[in-house]
């Protein structure tokens, strides 16, 4: 057995004492940690000093209990997760949650204190017997008991190969500056908690191994216990990685000591070495000494906050080179770690400040070792793959591109937005990316070495100090020659884009007069670029361009000029940032045809193909060709053809949208659409209908994007013309083929996991009728995990000349007749067979097929469901029909609801209704309905909710 080197107690806490002696008002934690490993709880016993470092008397202090957020479905935490569409936590076994639990309190008298959660459930509250003078301290010892929770949350806790991962486990002292800053765990990796001196004695079975961001003085096996003590000084909490094997290896480069389990499966261990020697000399060389004995780098911190993007292929596809794909991920989880260990800010308001600066050292790190690497890797040399624009674009052109992915969707949020209360694309990537392609748009504006400057300096000056942005922006400010207020008012602070564009050019004999105008009114400088044969021959900066202005810039024969034609500056549209200076042909864009999707290209108009397989039965298997514009930003006007050949037809059908959308702002009323659409298929054999609908749509969202509730009126009109088979019956005959119907309606949508809710209401007008309806649908998880599903219906007509003649325009039970052409019917004529069968839950909402299943006066159902056991349900419909001239009747039915998926793909089994029991009848199997999507965009919906 390797030999152990013994500290006792008592020699270890004076170790402690010394220490903490050189470090002055600090608050100080002495932890016992005991693991059981049966119920992964700790027994703790804790010592805290608190020291008032305000000039307040407090009468009580906050402790941040973070463990605790996973012990019921009411926490902070829990409620995140809600938001972000996430139901784990709330589904869990209550072996598998955390808690804390209190078992007394005292103070250094040995009296009790009063304690209590604060509406988090996860910071306690401490009465304290005495007052606390300013820059006096007092002594706490609690006991209590933490139960760990399973890592499937948020990695944390124990997993299932007898591992546990701690973080944010014991109880730390909030912080007070003047006022309380009280910040539940939301699984943001944002606890703000003051800087104290912890040492921890870890006792857990001698089998398992630990290592940890504290430095580990000594430890000692004692019967099947082994007993570490750890040392945490000037640092904010102790992370702990226990595990069965010995996975971290120690690195000692000449700027600071690694631990690290982080490798790569075909990178070998001296290629890795060096690698973490180059990264080890960057971070140095750019921020300053690491001040604490070790920095710890593992792969949980970075599979909590990865390299998002291409490099989150799977592995065998990986585009990247292993050294650069190791130093990255390397050089990201190292500077998380290496700034989260010296830096103390508030990290849920002011996290932007330690963002920009890691994400411009990542964006310089490529510029000095790896300035040729493509976004795509290897893959950009692949033939079908280099053609593209997105294979041509740097690696570092991700940071433009991810940020104005927000950005084009108009939920961009501000730097200085809360780190709670931005959305999860902004909080994991968008807003950290802006951030440090900032500094790096500063950085060019200024020069590069007054940034690198001013990072550094800062670094130096509040290593282990509070800090706050304040500090950093004077600093930055003091750095630079120029003024660079802009940066902190209008790029930090505000939503506001950038886009500029090359109004005019007049060419005189040794000069050029540039007319610049400033689209957005966003004051901030603009590069321009004189270009010849792709090389840059000039360049210039401008700024102070309040709506436009004209510059005069001496000729050097240039070809072109470009704006922004090093993508430092995240602009919002650079498809008009160039104009070229030989003639009015060769200024217009070239047409590019291109497959599938592309990033957009600023110097071609662009055209994407892709093949396309419609179906219905009465076309049947449909090829086609979908032509459309939509790159993978999003963009203001969109067409988007696809025209198709139906085989059973032996005639071409499809459809087309143009649409152009208007952003006012980031809430209130938010867009406004405006849209021309138009389709053709059949509806029957030998019968097509064609649809033409213009119309115009608005939308409204509260500030609190959080919320995920959205409003929005669409007004239109929708023409449909027929062409009807004599031949064949047709539901619909007796009124004339072509008509035309104005529709608005108003939709209502609060979207949660937990609880949804959504209404509408739905008017309706043609010549022939006027009809209004009111939809209202709500879904609640309870805290025993039955999910209740409740939708209400009521349908009216204020006049219908077509009634008696046609049900044609009535409203339905069990399947609309749909002659607005808004549902995706397999086969929408269909009154028996597999594709009559198909459902789509709209008007009545039925399941059962009832006789006499339309009503022309008016109609109000209720459908309800309840799971019994994971995705199946109970479900029960009750509705009352009236149709003129005779006496309104009930209708109901019942039945077993398979929600796979919900509403996406469901099976509904009928047991009881109207008919009878219907499990009972006969060709049974033709009573099943069922629920279907195929459409792309709708399931991709699924996941891109939990972003956006």
């Amino acid at each position: 057995m390797k030999q152990l080197v013994y500290i006792t107690k008592p020699i270890f806490f004076l170790i402690i004492l010394f220490i903490n002696g050189l470090c002055i008002a600090q608050h100080t934690n002495k932890v016992i940690a005991t693991l059981n490993k049966e119920i992964n709880e700790f027994t703790i016993q804790q010592e805290i000093e608190y020291v008032n470092k305000s000039q307040d008397t407090l009468n009580l202090i906050y402790l941040n209990d973070w463990a605790n957020a996973y012990a019921n479905k009411n926490t902070a935490l829990a409620k995140r997760f809600a938001e972000e569409f996430k139901k784990g936590l709330h589904l869990a076994k209550d072996e598998e949650r955390g808690n804390t639990k209190i078992v007394s309190t005292v103070d250094d008298d040995y009296r009790g204190l009063d304690w209590g959660y604060a509406p988090g459930k996860d910071i306690i509250k401490i009465i304290l017997n005495r007052p606390l003078l300013p820059h006096a301290s007092t002594k706490i010892f609690i006991t209590y008991k933490v139960k760990l929770p399973s890592d499937k949350f948020t990695t944390y806790g124990y997993n299932n190969r007898g591992g546990y991962y701690l973080k944010d486990w014991y109880l730390t002292p909030a912080v007070y500056d003047g006022s309380w800053h009280l910040y539940s765990n939301k699984n943001l990796e944002d606890l703000y908690t003051d800087m104290a001196n912890t040492s921890i004695e870890l006792v857990i079975p001698e089998n398992l191994n630990a290592v940890s961001n504290f430095h580990e003085l000594s430890k000692n096996i004692a019967g099947n216990l082994q007993h570490i003590y750890f040392q945490g000084t000037q640092q904010k909490s102790g992370e702990i990685i226990i595990s069965p094997t010995k996975n971290f290896v120690k690195h000692v480069t000449p700027e600071l000591t690694i631990l690290t389990d982080l490798r790569s499966p075909r990178y070998d261990e001296i290629s890795s070495g060096i690698s973490i020697n180059r990264v080890s000399k960057y971070i140095y060389e750019n921020l300053g000494d690491f001040p604490h004995k070790h920095l710890l780098v593992s792969e949980l911190d970075y599979n909590k906050d990865p390299l998002y993007g291409i490099n989150q292929l799977p592995r065998f596809i990986r585009p990247y080179e292993e050294q650069f794909q190791f130093e990255m991920k390397f050089l990201k989880t190292a500077l998380n770690s290496f700034i989260k260990e010296t830096m103390f800010l508030d990290t849920r308001n002011e996290k932007w400040v330690t963002d920009a600066i890691l994400n411009y050292l990542m964006i310089g790190f490529v510029e000095e070792y790896y300035p040729d690497q493509k976004l795509l890797g290897k893959l950009s040399s692949i033939w079908g793959i280099r053609s593209f624009h997105l294979a041509k674009m740097n690696f570092n052109e991700q940071y433009p591109l991810l940020h104005m992915l927000s950005a084009r969707r108009n939920v961009d949020q501000s730097l200085t937005t809360p780190n709670d209360s931005l959305i999860k694309f902004n909080q994991k990537i968008a807003n950290r990316y802006k951030a440090g392609l900032g500094l790096a748009y500063l950085a060019d504006y200024t020069g590069k070495e007054h940034v690198d400057r001013s990072v550094k300096e800062f670094y130096i000056n509040y290593r282990l100090k509070p800090s706050t942005a304040a500090d950093f922006k004077f600093i930055v400010v003091e750095n630079s020659d120029k003024d660079i207020n802009w940066f902190f008012d209008e790029y930090v602070s505000t939503t506001s884009k950038i886009d500029f564009k090359i109004k005019k050019v007049q060419k005189l004999e040794d000069s050029l007069v540039v007319t610049l105008k400033n689209k957005e009114g966003t004051n901030v400088p603009i590069s321009l670029f004189g270009i010849k044969n792709d090389t840059v021959v000039s360049s210039y900066w401008f700024r102070n361009i309040a709506e436009e202005q004209t510059f005069t810039i001496p000729k050097s024969g240039e070809d072109r000029l470009v704006l922004n034609y090093d993508q430092t500056i995240p602009e919002f549209n650079q498809r008009d940032n160039w104009k070229s200076l030989n003639g009015f042909f060769s200024s217009n864009k070239k047409l590019k045809f291109q497959f599938f999707k592309d990033a957009e290209d600023p110097y071609y108009n662009q055209v994407f193909y892709v093949p396309v397989l419609g179906f219905n039965k009465y076309d049947g298997l449909s090829p086609g060709m979908r032509l459309h514009n939509k790159t993978l930003l999003e963009r203001p006007f969109v067409f988007d053809i696809a025209p198709t050949y139906a085989p059973n037809e032996k005639t071409f059908v499809g459809y087309g949208k143009f649409n152009f959308r208007h952003y006012h702002g980031t809430s209130g009323l938010y867009v406004t659409n405006y849209s021309l659409r138009g389709s053709t298929s059949h509806f029957q054999e030998n019968s097509r209908y064609s649809t033409l609908s213009p119309s115009i749509g608005f939308g409204w969202k509260p500030s609190n994007l959080l919320l995920n509730k959205r409003e929005a009126l669409i007004l239109r009109s929708i023409s449909v013309f027929r062409d009807i088979d004599p031949n064949l019956q047709t539901l619909g005959l007796e009124t004339d083929p072509d008509y035309n119907v104005l529709n608005a309606k108003y939709y209502n949508t609060t979207n949660n996991i937990i609880n949804y809710l959504s209404w509408s209401v739905d008017a309706q007008y043609s010549n022939k009728f006027t009809k209004l309806a009111y939809e209202l649908e709500y879904r609640k998880l309870f805290e025993n995990n039955r999910q209740f599903n409740l939708r209400f219906f009521a349908g009216k007509f204020i006049r219908n000349e077509t009634a008696g003649n046609t049900d044609f325009f009535s409203f339905a039970l069990d399947r609309p007749t749909d002659y607005l052409f808004d549902y995706d019917y397999l086969g929408r004529s269909e009154g028996s067979g597999i594709y009559s069968q198909q459902i789509i839950v709209a008007e009545g909402g039925f399941k059962s097929k009832l006789e006499n299943p339309f009503a022309n006066d008016w109609m109000a159902t209720v459908n309800t469901s309840v799971n019994i056991w994971r995705w199946i349900e109970l479900y029960g419909d009750l509705g009352v029909v009236k149709n003129k001239g005779t006496k309104e009747r009930v209708v109901y039915d019942s039945g077993i609801r398979l929600n796979l998926l919900t509403d996406y793909f469901e099976l509904y089994l009928p047991l009881y209704s109207n008919n009878g029991w219907e499990i009972s009848q006969p060709q049974y199997d033709q009573k099943i309905r069922f629920v279907i999507t195929f459409s792309p965009r709708t399931l991709t919906g699924l996941f891109t909710r939990k972003w956006f």
